[in-house]
């Protein structure tokens, strides 16, 4: 029996409460069962055997949902694909080995033969073996082309098993074909609460949804949360439904941490941590005001390796499909290449990432350091830290500024200066300013830092 039946059996439970709110209409745990049984029929009378390599061009929605969780239980690798771009899903295709993909029509979403001949990786040969399902995520390749990670399906499902009953209702705000966006579908299904879809990940539409639907949970990352309280649209709708805000994907400034419990006053904000490789990981923050966590995970070890953490978990990937395993060690150990501060009580805070740093004339600065005291600026609304090549130190810290008002560039790195003295040492702060509309982000609103 594939180890997504007994979240299938869990969805009996909750027969007639609201399961998903997608496209301003709401459905039940029933109406999902419904569904899930009949892209059942489908995957048979379509002849997907089990093993094939299945791909879903979606979103998060109503049918690819269900489609999901069909193809979970049928034991199929699942691939979700929210791009639009032709050449970028066909790369996902060939770099996935699919047999099939389903794609949007008048009558749901319906299934093409991929006809590819691309030979299948060995992994997906050892999902075959275990007889599980399996998942294909890709990360976001702001650093170069996309990894493509393997999952045990199967045992990524388990890990949500025997959860607490909640009647909460969840934003999803990261893509379905993100492990965070897994994470909180999984996640608020395992425990009887409604998925709610916004039309789109804009701070507006977010907004407008959290008051329309009452939605008590908002996971997102620093970047976006950040620009929600620039728009001010927190204050223009009722958001009075909001328990938790939830964190996570980047570094989290602690003045940005601050002004959201200024602007967000009784919600209570919880700090997430995972990776694309090893999934959601349970954590204990310190406390309210602090962004140190412990690790308190039983299915989780780590280990603080030169200032980096490295992870071993029971729902790491089986591996890259397309790329070498050097961030793997022999023992299994994943260097997440997430630099962190440590305490004696065995708390930890992550600083930035290791390819990150800026190397000016052999001292090293972590841009989140230097981004948190520009935070504090009044003249500043945001900020992004990076590095650019300099001839005579290797390199030099630019940063990205959008301005509260009007500054030009010179104005402005008279201010930084000013400000930082004292504050920072000389070689952190910025040599380079630049005035821009908005900083640099992905679609999944995690900072890019140019170099």
């Amino acid at each position: 029996m594939a180890q997504s039946s007994w979240m299938l059996e869990h969805f009996g439970k909750f027969s007639n409460e609201t399961a998903i709110v997608y496209d301003n209409r709401t459905f039940t745990y029933e109406q999902l069962l419904d569904a899930v049984e009949r892209y059942s029929c489908k995957l048979r009378e379509t002849d997907i055997k089990a093993g094939d390599v299945v791909a879903i061009h979606s979103d998060h929605s109503f049918d690819a949902i269900a489609l999901f969780f069909a193809l979970a239980e049928h034991g199929n690798i699942v691939v979700p694909i929210v791009s639009e771009v032709a050449d970028e899903v066909q790369k996902r295709l060939e770099t996935s080995a699919a047999d099939w993909i389903f794609e949007k029509s008048d009558e749901g979403l319906v299934a093409k033969k991929c006809g590819n001949s691309v030979p299948k990786h060995r992994f997906i040969g050892v999902l075959k073996q275990r007889n599980h399902a399996g998942l294909i995520l890709f990360s976001s390749g702001s650093t170069g082309e996309p990894k493509a990670m393997l999952h045990d399906l199967d045992r990524l499902i388990e890990g949500y098993k025997e959860k607490n009953r909640k009647r909460l209702s969840t934003l999803v705000f990261l893509t379905f074909d993100h492990i965070g966006g897994i994470d909180t579908m999984l996640r608020t299904f395992s425990i009887g609460g409604t998925l709610v879809v916004p039309a789109a990940r804009e701070p507006e539409s977010v907004c407008e949804t959290i008051e329309k639907f009452r939605v008590n949970v908002l996971p997102v990352s620093p970047t976006f949360i950040n620009l929600l309280l620039l728009s001010g649209l927190h204050t223009r709708y009722d958001l009075s439904s909001l328990e938790i805000i939830a964190f996570g994907a980047e570094p989290m400034p602690e003045p940005l941490l601050q002004r959201i419990k200024e602007g967000f006053a009784n919600v209570r904000l919880q700090q997430k941590f995972g990776t694309s490789e090893t999934s959601a990981i349970r954590i204990k923050n310190a406390d309210d005001d602090s962004l140190f966590f412990k690790i308190d995970d039983p299915n989780v070890e780590y280990r603080v390796v030169d200032a980096e953490l490295w992870l071993k978990s029971g729902t790491q990937v089986l591996g890259y499909l397309n790329a070498p395993m050097e961030s793997f060690t022999e023992e299994g150990w994943f260097k997440t290449g997430d630099l962190v501060e440590e305490t004696k009580e065995g708390f930890i805070k992550i600083v930035g990432r290791n390819k990150e740093i800026i190397n000016v004339g052999g001292e090293k600065v972590f841009p989140s350091e230097v981004e948190a005291v520009l935070h504090e600026m009044p003249e500043i609304a945001d900020v992004m830290v990076y590095a650019e090549e300099n001839g005579i130190m290797g390199q030099g810290v630019t940063a990205d500024i959008v301005p509260n008002g009007v500054y030009d560039k010179r104005e402005m790195k008279k201010l930084v200066r000013k400000f930082c003295k004292g504050r920072l040492d000389g070689y952190k702060i910025p040599s380079k300013i630049n005035i821009v509309e908005k900083t640099n982000f992905t679609e999944r609103f995690k900072k890019i830092r140019r170099k």
